[in-house]
């Protein structure tokens, strides 16, 4: 039996890892082969390692920081206040709420949802129709008031697109078995700059990281967390990117469920002209379903938790001061100097400190809200329980209150996915570009600066400079150019846009009884 003081995952670990992989693990990992069609193989592995290492990176930072506010933060929003007044307030949660989680994601999946419906029951009923389906698939999980509690759906959720991502690029490999060199893209500047909106898009870590350290008994252990769960999420995209473009080459330029299968002809060819196995996509797309529903929720989670505090007054707390540097950075590093004595590695679970003595200013400062979040896991640990976090949801009036907030949250998502059902992978770059960025690469690197600056070496600070001015410029970019296509889309209706002129219309190589 291991020692309490020496375990390397507690439950709460598992189950935010499942809920941080079930969110960034998703819609991003089917495009991953279609980025090596544009760019190229050495183009799109440099683009791949910078938003593996900018992302984790902003993560990471962003849980740090979190770390070190005080335990009336509870939210992003909270947090770009304590840090950055309300201005840091405001484009946290515009960039979460206003033009990210609560809308372009979530359209997102609800768009694509039905594309895989109708690919699973061609010819039965209009797009439109499927989309307000899937809502209505995801109602029952998003009226689940915490993501703790649904830490096991985000599991299934996780096996979902691992196993919709391992039949989608086996089904291209067999069908493309003995084919000769792979045609390599044209390769131009605007093609390696629009790798960045889908990698931006499937790197969407930070939009979950607050409310998944405040739901856990030890957010000490978070930073830990979000590194080894991102660095399996960001193995797992490189080798489904790798697979897929060794079978297509440049013509994969779609996401793999749409290579394997003529959505708008489910029965016939694919656009690489095989016929694939009729059960294979069946079985790719389900899981592929299943875990668009349960990722919904979980992305869902935050903005129902910031729309009950801001209209139906949940979840109140004691007022935000903003963060001092000149006062309160002694406090700061007098914590994370606490942090690494009491670290995770010598106490894994919140009993192992519970018998220790705090003082009575502690005690006051936990009661006022000032006490940070790491020094209020060290000095008054607790469990977290999922019927603690799901306390302010008791009774039938508070049940019936947030129940038809959120249903009302999901009807204008669905009115707008309705409005865009078109554009998926326009929308997809658009959303990279513009909500991810500020949100998960942007925000949570400034937010840490202004927390932290005196605290960082100067390579950190360059890095991190780096960092946000690459992400803003390679954003702006795409983001002018996805605009460009959803409002004022080009008649261009070539197959394979990304391939030289020989190879832009008629798949490269098609397997016959011959060769």
């Amino acid at each position: 039996m291991l020692n309490s003081k020496s375990t390397w995952v507690t439950i709460d670990d598992a189950k935010a890892s499942f809920n941080l992989f079930c969110c960034v693990c998703g819609i991003g990992s089917l495009a991953m082969p279609s980025n090596y069609a544009r760019a190229g193989p050495v183009y799109a592995s440099v683009a791949l390692g910078f938003m593996i290492f900018s992302n984790t990176l902003a993560a990471i930072k962003l849980s740090k920081a979190m770390l070190a506010a005080p335990s009336s933060v509870k939210t992003y929003g909270d947090l770009g206040e304590w840090s950055l007044g309300k201005w840091g307030r405001f484009f946290s949660v515009v960039s979460q709420m206003g033009m990210g989680v609560c809308v372009l994601v979530p359209i997102a999946f609800l768009i694509l949802g039905s594309t895989l419906l109708d690919v699973l029951f061609p010819d039965a009923f209009s797009q439109t129709f499927w989309i307000i389906f899937m809502a209505l698939m995801v109602t029952p999980i998003c009226l689940i008031p915490t993501l703790k509690e649904s830490a096991g759906m985000a599991f299934a959720g996780c096996m979902g697109t691992i196993i919709a991502d391992i039949v989608a690029v086996s089904l291209l490999q067999y069908n493309m078995r003995g084919h000769g060199s792979i045609p390599s893209p044209d390769i131009t500047a605007h093609q390696v700059l629009t790798c960045f909106g889908n990698l931006a898009l499937a790197y969407g870590a930070s939009i979950v990281i607050p409310d998944l350290q405040r739901e856990h008994s030890q957010p000490q252990r978070m930073p830990r967390v979000v590194f080894v769960t991102m660095m399996v999420i960001s193995a797992f995209f490189f080798a489904v990117a790798i697979a897929g473009y060794t079978a297509g080459g440049c013509q994969l330029s779609g996401n793999i469920l749409y290579s394997i299968v003529d959505t708008s002809n489910p029965m016939g060819e694919a656009p690489l002209g095989f016929t694939s196995n009729r059960g294979a996509v069946v079985i790719a797309y389900l899981f592929m379903q299943m875990h668009i529903t349960m990722a919904f929720s979980t992305l869902m989670m935050p903005p129902f938790y910031v729309a009950e505090r801001l209209i139906l007054g949940m979840h109140q707390n004691t007022p935000i001061v903003r963060f001092n540097p000149d006062a309160d950075q002694a406090h700061i590093e007098e914590d994370m100097e606490l942090q690494e004595k009491f670290s995770y590695v010598q106490a894994s679970t919140p009993k192992d400190l519970a018998n220790r003595q705090v003082s009575t200013s502690s005690l006051l400062d936990k009661s006022e809200g000032r006490i940070s979040h790491i020094r209020a896991a060290i000095e008054f640990p607790e469990e977290i329980t999922e019927a603690q976090l799901r306390a302010p949801y008791e009774g039938a009036k508070n049940k019936l209150r947030y129940i038809a907030l959120r249903l009302c949250v999901i009807v204008v998502l669905v009115i707008i996915a309705v409005a865009a059902q078109d554009k998926f992978l326009d929308l997809e770059d658009f959303t990279g570009a513009t909500a991810h960025t500020v949100n998960c690469m942007i925000m949570p690197i400034l937010i840490y600066m202004r927390i932290f600056w005196r605290k960082m070496s100067v390579l950190d600070k360059g890095v991190s400079m780096l960092v946000m001015l690459v992400c803003g410029c390679a954003g702006f970019y795409v983001m002018i150019h996805a605009a460009q296509e959803l409002f004022s889309p080009s008649d261009d209706d070539t197959a394979f846009p990304y391939c030289d002129v020989e190879f832009q219309n008629e798949p490269y190589y098609v397997r016959n009884n011959t060769n």
